[in-house]
C-alpha cells in the first residue's frame, strides 16, 4: 500500500477494466475531479471468444501494461495508479477471477505487483464495485447496495464507512447467484448455468431475448427488434436498450421476466442483512435509463419484501450517475483517503 496515499494534492492515474472497455483517466485530488478519459476495448473474452482463459490473461495483461504506460507518459507527476477490475480480488490485491473479462479458469494473478513491476509506479488493484460503491458513500445517508447491470452482474454493500467484504475476496458476487437449475438453463460467463448475470446482465438478457424470439417467433415478429433482421442473432444489447425505451412488448416482456430473478436477489439481501437501498449502475442499465428502475421496482413489488409495502419498496431502488465513470470516480476517492482508511476499504475490507 506504499504510496497509494496521494491525498495531498498529487495526480492519480485511475483506470477500471470491465469485460468490454478499459477506461483509463486523471483524478486531481485536490480538486475531486476526474480529467481525460481515454477508452479502450477490452482485448478479453468479448473479442476474442474462442481464446482459452491463459491466452486471454496474456493478451489483458498486455494490454494494461501498455496502455497504462502510454497513459503515464502523457502524466508523469502521477505516483500511483488505481485499478478497478471486474473480479474478485483478495486483501492483497490479487486477482482470484474475471469471468467477464477471460471467461471461466485461468491462474489467479497478483495484478498490482506485476504492473508495479512493468510500470515503475505503484499500482493498487480493487475490485470494481468496491471502487463504485465509494462514489455513493457520500451520497448515501445509510448503508446501500451498489448493483452493476453491464457485461455481467456485481454488487457491493457499504455499510459504517467500508465496504462488506472478506479479506480473501468473497462477497459481491450476485452474478454467479444459481437462479435457473434447469440443465439447459443460459450459461454464464464463468462456465456455469443459470446464474443470474447469465439471465440479467447486459449479455444474459441479449441471449435471453435472442432465445424468446426462437421460443416465440409469433411475438418476435411483431416486435421492433425483428426490424430490419428477423434473425436473433442478429439483435444487438443497443437495440434491445431502445426497445424497451420505447415499450415495445417484446423487449418489455424480456426485460420484466429477467429482472425478476434480480428482484429476488435483492430481496433476499434486504432481508438477510436490512439493506434498504440500491443504486444501480452499468452500461445496460444507464441505456435502458429510468425504465429499467420501473420495472425492477415493478418487479421487487410482485416478489415482496418482509415488513415493506408497496410505497416503501418504491423508494428501494434509484439509477446511478448516467456516465460510466464510477469506479474512476471511486478509485479517485479511495485515493483521497488516509492510508489506514485506504488499508481496510481497498485491501482488507474488513
Amino acid at each position: 500500500m506504499a504510496g497509494w496515499n496521494d491525498s495531498d494534492g498529487a495526480t492519480v492515474v485511475v483506470a477500471d477494466i470491465g469485460g468490454t472497455t478499459l477506461r483509463i483517466g486523471r483524478w486531481d485530488a485536490a480538486t475531486g475531479r476526474l480529467h481525460d478519459v481515454t477508452r479502450h476495448a477490452v482485448d478479453g473474452l468479448a473479442r476474442y471468444p474462442q481464446e482459452p482463459p491463459e491466452r486471454l490473461q496474456s493478451r489483458v495483461l498486455a494490454q494494461l501494461g501498455d496502455r497504462l504506460a502510454d497513459y503515464l507518459s502523457t502524466c508523469p507527476e502521477a505516483r500511483t495508479v488505481g485499478l478497478a477490475f471486474a473480479g474478485p480480488v483478495d486483501d492483497r490485491g490479487t486477482v482470484l477471477a474475471a469471468p467477464t473479462i477471460w471467461g471461466g479458469g485461468g491462474e489467479p494473478l497478483d495484478l498490482g505487483e506485476i504492473l508495479t513491476r512493468r510500470l515503475g509506479r505503484s499500482v493498487v488493484v480493487a475490485n470494481d464495485m468496491t471502487a463504485a460503491a465509494w462514489r455513493y458513500a457520500a451520497e448515501e445517508t445509510e448503508g446501500f447496495c451498489v448493483v452493476t447491470i453491464s457485461s455481467g452482474i456485481g454488487n457491493k454493500v457499504f455499510r459504517d464507512g467500508r465496504v462488506l467484504v472478506h479479506p480473501q475476496g468473497y462477497g459481491g458476487e450476485l452474478g454467479h447467484w444459481l437462479v435457473d437449475p434447469r440443465p439447459d438453463a443460459l450459461p454464464c460467463d464463468c462456465g456455469g448455468r443459470g446464474h443470474l448475470g447469465a439471465v440479467a446482465s447486459g449479455r444474459g438478457l441479449l441471449a435471453a431475448a435472442r432465445r424468446a424470439a426462437v421460443e416465440h417467433p409469433d411475438r418476435f415478429a411483431g416486435s421492433a427488434l425483428a426490424r430490419p433482421s428477423a434473425d436473433p442473432e442478429a439483435m444487438t444489447c443497443e437495440a434491445l436498450a431502445e426497445a424497451v425505451r420505447a415499450g415495445d412488448t417484446f423487449a418489455t416482456d424480456v426485460l420484466c421476466e429477467s429482472l425478476r430473478y434480480l428482484a429476488l436477489a435483492i430481496s433476499c439481501v434486504y432481508t438477510a442483512i436490512g439493506i434498504r437501498r440500491y443504486v444501480v449502475i452499468g452500461g445496460f442499465a444507464v441505456a435502458v435509463g429510468e425504465p429499467i428502475i420501473e420495472h425492477l421496482t415493478g418487479q421487487l413489488r410482485a416478489v415482496g419484501c418482509f415488513g415493506l409495502g408497496a410505497e416503501e419498496i418504491g423508494q428501494m431502488v434509484r439509477l446511478g450517475a448516467t456516465d460510466d465513470d464510477h469506479c474512476l470516480i471511486g478509485m479517485g476517492h479511495l485515493a483521497s483517503r488516509d492510508t489506514a482508511g485506504v488499508q481496510l476499504s481497498v485491501v482488507g475490507e474488513r
